[in-house]
Parts: C-alpha cells; structure tokens; sequence
C-alpha cells in the first residue's frame, strides 16, 4: 500500500474521491462562492485555473509524490473542495495533509472534521505513519484554529520559509500528531461529529 495511492474514503458526511478532472465544475463552483481564491495567505485556485491544478497534483500523484483527493458532500454528491497527503516520506513513515481548501458553504458543516478523520484514520491505522504533519500561512489564524482544534500540536515557525507569487515571505505554522497521540485526537474529532448529530 503506497502513501500516493487515494482509496475512496466514506463518512456519513463526507466522501474522499480520487481527485480527477470529472470534478473540475463542480470545484470551479464551490471556489467562485466568496471568491476564496482571492485570500492573499492561502493558495487556491482560481475558476480559470482549475484544470490546471488538478492535473498538476495528478502528475505529482503520478510521480509518487503526492495523494490527491476531492472532497464531496455526502449530501450533495458535488465535490466542495480538495485534499492531499503531500511531503510523502515513507521510509520515515510520515506524511503532511494539505493543499486543502473547502467551499465557503462547507465551512462549520462538520465536513473538515469528517475528513480529517478519514484522512488520519488511513495515515495512522493503515498506513502506519509515525508523524502527520500540517502546514499553514503565520496570518491564516482560521487554518491554525482549526488545525489546532483536531488535536495537532504546533511544533515551530519556519521563518520566511516560503517566496509567495506577490513577492511577499510566507512564515509557515508547523504542526503534527504523534501516533501516541493519535486515540485522543481520534476521540475529540469522534466526540466533534456526534455533538453535531
């Protein structure tokens, strides 16, 4: 079982596809809603460049590189956003999720927390990873809230870690989960989505 391969991943909120470009309208919609893409401290694609990216993660699954997924409401069966495990270290069984972006209108749905648990559940119980990782801009105080709501711990600041298209220095946030740490995460994101039912 390879880090770069994407099972479809199912929650009763949520379903991990494998990213593909039969997603490409219904992504292009969810993103036009508020204009997201338009977040100086975050990378999402924009409506006209999102075949682009698609098949730009594709390529680098393709390269082993990178799992890439769509994010799709069970409730709809439209996909709302994209996920990835990237930064695929195997031999040291560790991996970051990121290059996550969902629609405006699956914010405070419970649809993040759902997939995160997928995606966690896959990296620890099947995969076996020591280590997940997650990354985020210094200013996206949202990503870091919500990363540090699924029981992550912030491990440090990369300083002017990362040249951004405008010119500017992205300081970028690391956190991570521990396989040790793993149970309790999984029990606060389990206890999350039943307050919610």
């Amino acid at each position: 079982m390879a880090f770069s391969d994407t099972p479809t991943l199912s929650h009763d909120l949520v379903r991990l596809e494998p990213l593909a470009l039969a997603h490409h309208d219904d992504l292009c919609e969810a993103v036009s809603v508020g204009e997201l893409w338009r977040a100086w401290y975050t990378s999402i694609p924009a409506p006209h460049a999102m075949e682009q990216e698609i098949e730009r993660r594709l390529s680098l699954q393709f390269e082993g590189l990178m799992a890439p997924w769509a994010v799709v409401s069970a409730a709809t069966g439209k996909a709302i956003g994209m996920t990835t495990y990237m930064n695929l270290d195997e031999s040291n069984r560790r991996l970051e999720i990121g290059s996550t972006w969902l629609g405006r209108e699956a914010h405070g749905t419970g649809i993040n927390p759902a997939a995160k648990l997928l995606l966690l559940t896959r990296a620890f119980d099947e995969l076996g990873c020591v280590a997940v990782e997650f990354r985020t801009h210094w200013h996206n105080h949202q990503s870091r809230a919500a990363i540090a709501r699924l029981g992550a711990k912030q491990d440090g600041v990369l300083r002017s870690h990362m040249l951004l298209p405008d010119g500017s220095r992205r300081d970028t946030v690391v956190f991570s989960i521990l396989d040790h740490e793993w149970p309790a995460a999984r029990k606060g994101l389990l206890g999350r989505l039943v307050t919610r039912g």
